[in-house]
């Protein structure tokens, strides 16, 4: 069993994993705001795939359903049907880059406090995290999960106790947090959505025609439910959603430079989002053929390996010339990583999740294009999956730098000596992972991907936007947990 933790945990860290995703809704009258939430949450499922839960609003009352596992998993036609209508729901989608995968750190958070009642999704990571937890549990607070987001709802559940307004609560709590956080809470009479100052996570919302509002991290989930995208929240703005309209408060816009996540663009949306008025497929488009341009390559075919270096590929042959093709399938059926016992060193999990098309690739000269590398552990095995198929030559191109420093806004990049790049040059990179040439997208034209706005590329060249948190580690919460985990829960 240990053996094939650890195995897992290998293949885990090899690849970049997805944000988490948030999803509201209020409704005039009371609906099935739990539906709607469901195939909100569906459009997301690709930002976390570790959990998910459903909070929904039934006249001031709170019933939610979250656990671990994927929507569909979760979110049974037996489950939904036995949840009630409502006018408001907050939803979440999970790919947790602090704590661990357990039902304690799903979300949405509820809380009950003097004041009533709060539901709270996150996506994002404090960088001030560990300075304030410490100070909540020294002024006697105490934790369940081992999450940030419950440490924003201490935060805001303490200005609540003190403020006239959950809204005002909210604006009071964001003069304390730092770092990346886009927020969808609930109260028993509003929804409101936060984006913190930096705009580091997309935040946006929409209309129905029958005059649902809804709120997601991309549009993508506000098309989905069948409503139209009036505009993304901007940087530091707090809207107010209840039975009056909508209210924009904006004290804390313009307070910082805006920074919102490069990688958005790079790897984590959907293509056929917007964010901050750029096309996340247009974005891609524009890296291909960035790369086209400052790394030419002599090939017969560009593939991209799906599914987010599949748009990358074909801007790469717009502007090459080189035609484009089809040379990975992706398992569709294929979510979380799942390895039986025993199997971990007979079983690859490239080949499970992806099949080379020999028809493409044979005797052939192939440009792939993926949008990073991590380790090297799967570029290699992909690299040899087309070798197998019997391409001649493999020429990589990766639509982003080399990750060069860890992220701590809610990427799950990892410490420097993870990272392949940190540890060798671009030649032996190239050697390592089995390619004939290797060309990542320069630093320099990252502005061209978010259509020249402001973006944070710290885990390309170190420039952070915020102070580096005392406690860099991934799971920084987990273990002071463990040391206070009940008897009969640990291991013997």
């Amino acid at each position: 069993m240990q053996k094939e933790q650890e195995v897992h945990v290998m293949q885990r860290e090899s690849k970049i994993h997805e944000e988490c995703g948030v999803f509201g809704v209020i409704a005039p009258e009371p609906c099935d705001v739990a539906g709607i939430s469901y195939y909100g949450l569906y459009a997301l499922q690709h930002r976390g795939q570790e959990s998910c839960g459903i909070v929904v609003n039934d006249d001031g009352v709170f019933v939610s359903h979250k656990d671990v596992g994927l929507v569909s998993e979760v979110f049974s036609p037996d489950i939904l049907s036995h949840m009630p209508k409502g006018t408001m729901a907050a939803a979440h989608t999970r790919y947790g880059t602090t704590g661990g995968t357990n039902r304690n750190n799903c979300q949405p958070i509820e809380v009950n406090h003097q004041k009533g009642r709060m539901a709270l999704a996150h996506n994002g990571n404090l960088s001030n995290a560990a300075e304030l937890r410490s100070e909540l549990e020294l002024g006697g607070a105490i934790f369940h999960t081992t999450s940030d987001t419950e440490t924003i709802a201490y935060i805001i559940t303490r200005e609540r106790l003190r403020s006239p307004s959950i809204e005002e609560a909210v604006s009071r709590a964001m003069n304390t947090l730092d770092g990346a956080y886009s927020l969808v809470l609930m109260s028993p009479q509003k929804l409101i959505c936060a984006r913190d100052p930096y705009g580091f996570r997309p935040l946006c919302y929409g209309r129905t025609a029958d005059g649902i509002y809804v709120a997601a991290s991309e549009s993508a989930a506000i098309k989905a439910v069948g409503a139209e995208v009036i505009r993304d929240v901007m940087p530091g703005e707090i809207l107010v959603f209840s039975k009056d309209g909508v209210v924009s408060r904006r004290e804390h816009c313009q307070k910082k430079d805006k920074k919102l996540c490069v990688f958005e663009y790079i790897y984590f949306a959907r293509p056929d989002s917007v964010i901050d008025g750029v096309s996340v497929h247009a974005s891609r488009i524009t890296a291909g053929k960035i790369l086209a341009k400052f790394h030419p390559a002599e090939a017969d075919i560009v593939i991209g390996a799906p599914d987010s270096g599949l748009d990358a590929a074909l801007g790469f042959s717009e502007e090459s010339g080189i035609p484009y093709g089809i040379g990975l399938i992706k398992n569709k059926y294929i979510g979380r990583t799942f390895i039986s016992p025993g199997q971990g060193e007979r079983l690859d999990s490239v080949r499970i999740k992806l099949a080379a098309i020999e028809e493409s690739v044979k005797d052939r000269r192939v440009v792939l294009v993926d949008d990073s590398i991590v380790r090297g552990n799967t570029m290699g095995r992909v690299v040899k999956l087309l070798r197998d198929a019997g391409a001649k030559e493999i020429h990589v191109r990766i639509s982003s730098p080399p990750f060069l420093h860890p992220c701590y806004y809610g990427t799950d990049i990892d410490s420097e000596e993870h990272l392949i790049a940190c540890r060798h040059s671009i030649s032996e990179i190239c050697k390592i992972i089995g390619a004939d040439s290797l060309g990542y997208l320069p630093v320099e034209e990252l502005s061209c991907l978010a259509g020249g706005c402001g973006f944070c590329s710290a885990c390309f060249d170190g420039s952070y936007p915020t102070k580096i948190p005392a406690d860099t580690r991934k799971d920084r919460f987990e273990a002071r947990l463990s040391e206070v985990r009940p008897m009969a829960q640990r291991p013997l």
